[in-house]
């Protein structure tokens, strides 16, 4: 669980968070030249998560990895096919589902 001020991120919100500043790493891809990658999001898009590693800026496609995010002590696993949508809409269809089912 990773706590602000305001807000508190955990695995089971992160859907309706969002990923810049979160550090990460790729668990599984069908690349493998990018399992194990890892380094700060800098920067998403509706297909795509924006790394900052040691190496220098790597965009990584969503719908082919695995993620793990770092939540201060905690981790979260994320499958990329479930982000694939703009941040704003993700942040936006997380509230409206958890919203209609209670």
């Amino acid at each position: 669980m990773l706590e602000r001020k305001n807000y508190c991120i955990s695995g089971e919100n992160i859907f309706a968070h969002e990923f810049l500043g979160l550090n990460a790493r790729v668990l599984q891809s069908s690349d493998k030249n990018k399992i194990g990658l890892e380094g700060k999001i800098v920067d998403e898009t509706k297909n795509l998560l924006v790394f900052e590693t040691k190496n220098g800026i790597r965009q990584l496609p969503k719908k082919e990895c695995v993620f793990e995010f770092e939540l201060g002590k905690e981790k979260a696993v994320v499958q990329g096919l479930h982000i694939i949508d703009r941040p704003e809409d993700r942040v936006k269809n997380f509230w409206r589902k958890k919203n209609a089912v209670q």
